[in-house]
Formats: structure tokens, C-alpha cells, sequence
């Protein structure tokens, strides 16, 4: 199993290519999450040829991508919104499974610091029932769900607990998006580590989303890679910066620094 993942640009495939084989990331594709790519067959068909085309190191099978998130709301109260965004994250699954991809991430769409009960109540049975009928549906590719702007765990935790049972949907954990809240890095990685499956990097102030290169911001790195080792949260990583500079950058302060998944330098 790839324990790193990058970002694919398909104008600076060469470089980023050899990146990938140095360290031994797949890709995790970012193209298809655009609703005026959502619309568009045919630029759907083309991307996906030009990444055949391109001589990655690793076969699809080892990918993943980022599915539709742009106002999808599985939960909402309005019956066209919410098959609109059915519609949106089902697309996303069949992209997956016409290119053999291991997986898909999505948002958990919630309204971050809103939780009137019925509101809560209402995301998790509404999201539970339709991932779970999804994973029935997309068996050969995992499902993982990401905190967005979320301010505790607790919410995506219970989802995840109540769909344990479902083999194939997971949570991703978005550390960055984590750090942007009030809630402690421990408190979020000891809340959904039993359900952590996949994992996404990148630096940032505290208070932006900014996508900087790992060790380029705030982020307390030796925390999380404590914290990880600790409660024993065995996933894959995605650098989730863009561009050949950024990665290289993140990927060597990993090394440096031995932080998961890279291996620590043994004393």
C-alpha cells in the first residue's frame, strides 16, 4: 500500500512524476471536483486519457481522488438540493470506478459551529443512509468523509461509529482543517482514530486555509507525528499542496524530520 500521495498537475507531469517514483506516492486527482468539469463528459474522458497517457508510476488502482464538495448537502431539508448533490457525489463514484481508483474523498458539508440537536441529527441520518447504500453500490472503492471547517470531531465521529460495520467508508482526517478550530490535535486524532483511514497534510497560520508547504507554516509537525504514532492511526498521507516545488519542499521536511509516514531515524 502507498503510504504518500501528491497532487498530479498535468502540465508539469515529468517532474512531479519523478517526485512520485522517488518517494513512492500515488496521485490523488484533484481534476474532477469542478462542477463545469462535473458538467462535461468529454473533458472528463480527456483528463483521464491524458493521465493514461502520462507513464505514472503506479497504476490507477493505488489512486484516489477528491469528489464533488462545491454546496453539496446530502442532509439538506430541500429535496432539490438534495438530489442535486446525490447526483454530484454519485458522478464522482462513477469517475472513480471507470478508472479503477481506490478511493474517494468527500466533505462532511456540515454548517461549521452550528449544532442545534435537529440540525446534527438530521446530517448523521441523512449522510448514513445514503453512504451507506453508496459503499453497497461502489464495493471496489472506499469512501472516505473529511472534516471541512468542522470545529470538534464529534459529529463525524458518530457518523463514523454508526457506519463501523461498512468496510468500505472511513474517515479522512484533514489536519489542517483540524488546526483551524479551537479543538486540540489530540482531541481530534483520539476521536476519530479507530475510523481514520486516509489523511491529508499541508501548513497553513492557525487561521486560513492556506495550503502551504509542510513546515512552511504554524502546524506543530512533531505533535502530529506523536500524536499519530500514538494512537496507532496506520493511513496513507496526501501532501495536499499544488505544484512541483511546494511538494518537493513538504516531502523533504518530512524525511528530515521523520514525521509519519516517514520513518523516524533511529537513535
Amino acid at each position: 500500500m502507498s503510504k504518500l500521495y501528491l497532487v498530479p498537475d498535468r502540465s508539469d507531469m515529468e517532474r512531479i512524476r519523478a517526485l512520485a517514483a522517488e518517494y513512492g506516492c500515488a496521485f490523488e486527482y484533484n481534476d474532477f471536483f469542478l462542477p463545469k468539469v462535473m458538467e462535461d463528459p468529454q473533458k472528463q474522458k480527456e483528463i483521464i486519457e491524458n493521465y493514461r497517457m502520462s507513464q505514472k508510476p503506479f497504476p490507477f488502482e493505488t489512486d484516489t481522488m477528491h469528489g464533488a464538495f462545491f454546496d453539496v448537502t446530502i442532509h439538506s431539508d430541500d429535496p432539490l438540493i438534495r438530489d442535486a448533490s446525490m447526483l454530484r457525489v454519485r458522478q464522482s463514484m462513477e469517475i472513480a470506478k471507470s478508472m479503477g481508483l481506490k478511493g474517494v474523498v468527500f466533505h462532511t458539508g456540515r454548517l461549521a459551529g452550528f449544532r442545534a440537536a435537529g440540525y446534527l441529527q438530521n446530517w448523521r441520518d441523512r449522510n448514513e443512509a445514503f453512504f451507506a447504500e453508496l459503499a453497497g453500490q461502489y464495493p471496489a472503492q472506499q469512501i472516505y468523509m473529511e472534516n471541512m471547517f468542522d470545529e470538534a470531531p464529534d459529529i463525524l465521529a458518530g457518523l463514523a461509529e454508526k457506519m463501523r460495520d461498512v468496510k468500505n467508508f472511513g474517515v479522512c482526517l484533514d489536519y489542517a482543517h483540524a488546526m483551524l478550530s479551537k479543538c486540540p490535535g489530540r482531541e481530534w486524532i483520539e476521536a476519530l482514530a479507530p475510523y481514520i483511514r486516509h489523511i491529508h497534510i499541508n501548513d497553513n497560520d492557525l487561521q486560513n486555509d492556506l495550503h502551504l508547504a509542510v513546515g512552511a507554516g504554524t502546524l506543530d509537525w512533531q505533535e502530529f507525528d506523536s500524536l499519530i504514532r500514538e494512537y496507532r492511526v496506520e493511513a496513507p498521507v496526501l501532501v495536499e499542496v499544488n505544484g512541483y516545488e511546494a511538494q518537493k519542499e513538504s516531502l523533504q521536511y518530512l524525511k528530515r524530520h521523520g514525521i509519519y509516514p516517514m520513518e523516524r531515524e533511529r537513535e
